[in-house]
Parts: C-alpha cells; structure tokens; sequence
C-alpha cells in the first residue's frame, strides 16, 4: 500500500499534525491487522505525527524547571507534551496502581490528597489557580503487568479515567525517557530515534511513538497510531 500525508490543523492547541494514511491508488484503505484496545476487530494503521505540542500549554516540556518535584511530602513530574500532566508514583499514595477506576473514585481520601497535589502543581506549571479547571491532569504510574513500559491510573481532574487520554499518553511516554523522573524507578525507554511505547491503562494499552534527533537525542516529536474505520455510506438523491 501506499502512504498519504494529511495535514491538519488542531484550532484548539494551535498546533500541527500529519496523519499518515494507508491508500491504493488514491483511495483509503481499511482493511488492516492493527488494533487499538477497546476497539472491536482489526484495521489499518494510521499515524498521528504531532509538532508544536511540546510546552503546549506550560511553555517548556518540564515547566517547573526540574524532572522531579517534592509537593506534600510526595515526590512528582510535571509534564507537558502536548498536554499538562502531573506524574505520581502510585506505590506513594499507598495503593498498587492496578486497582480499577471504580475503586478508585471510591477512594475519597486518595482523590482529596491528589487534588491538593494537583492545585499545588498547577501553579508551580504557571497555570495559576487550577481548582476550577481540569489542567493538569494527574496520573497515578506502577511498574507493567502486561508487558507495556508503564502502567497508569488517569484522572480528569477528579475521577478516574476509563482509559487515558491521547496527549496524556504522549506525555507519561515522554517522561519515560528521563531517568531521574518518578518512573525512573522502576523503568527507563530505550534510547534510540524512534521509540515505540505501550502505557498501560485500566483497558489495555495505548500506543505511543517517540522520535530523536540522532545525535543530540533531543527530543523532535511524538505519533500515536489509530485506525481507518468507514463511519458511514449512502447516497444522497
């Protein structure tokens, strides 16, 4: 098959992104062996390549200045790549990090304590006073049960995601290529041009890919894969 580049404009972040299409002769394909979890069947691949998300919302990747921040005695990442995300290790709230969003959201003494870490975070981020809003995200990492890099718990900002979101995937992914963040611990992403990455979540995995400059290592923009899938056909008379 051949590949068809799309250019899309994002009115919400500002920023760019290239979908790489599966095509024969100009036309979509659908057929495909690629899945995504939670999405029935097969399909073929297509590559969502982001520029420009970098700092989208914070200005700069790590906006606190540090890899690793101590708020209320709890050790934190604060995040942007494409989205403002918080970084807790699970371990350190006392939970495993694999419970279900159910137990979660029924755990008011955790939800308070990520809360106050959070409006803390935010301002630290220069997001200001984020009570009110749902910026940064918090995301609650544990070491892969199912062979992804990390395994994670979201919540947005005060219940618990069923999945994770896109850009937030983009970021937890991110923050596996620095050592010294709290998913240093227990891992560390290979360091190579293009790095493929599954973050685990509480209904399978997300896919995320990284790319590098080769010789710096500096880090030059993130894909996340999706499938073709025909909505509809008719015909309108």
């Amino acid at each position: 098959p051949e590949e068809t580049p799309v250019r899309i404009f994002m009115v919400n972040t500002q920023a760019r992104c290239t979908a790489t299409v599966s095509t024969t002769d100009g036309a979509v394909m659908y057929a495909g062996a690629a899945r995504i979890s939670g999405v029935p069947g097969t399909a073929a691949p297509i590559f969502l390549r982001f520029a420009d998300i970098l700092g989208s919302s914070c200005g700069s990747l790590f906006s606190t200045g540090r890899h690793l921040d101590r708020i209320l005695e709890t050790d934190v990442t604060c995040i942007d790549h494409g989205m403002p995300v918080v970084l807790i290790r699970a371990g350190d709230c006392g939970i495993s990090g694999h419970e279900t969003p159910a137990e979660l959201d029924a755990n008011t003494a955790l939800k308070a304590r990520i809360e106050a870490i959070r409006v803390i975070a935010g301002e630290r981020m220069g997001l200001g006073e984020v009570s009110g809003k749902v910026i940064p995200k918090v995301t609650l990492v544990t070491p892969p049960r199912a062979g992804g890099m990390c395994c994670t718990r979201t919540f947005i900002p005060r219940r618990c995601h069923e999945a994770i979101g896109v850009l937030g995937a983009v970021s937890v992914a991110t923050a596996t290529l620095y050592p010294d963040t709290v998913t240093g611990i227990f891992c560390v992403a290979p360091s190579q041009a293009v790095t493929d990455l599954a973050i685990e979540h509480p209904t399978g995995d997300f896919g995320v890919r990284l790319f590098r400059d080769g010789a710096s290592g500096e880090l030059t923009g993130a894909a996340l894969m999706r499938t073709a899938r025909a909505l509809f056909r008719g015909q309108v008379l």
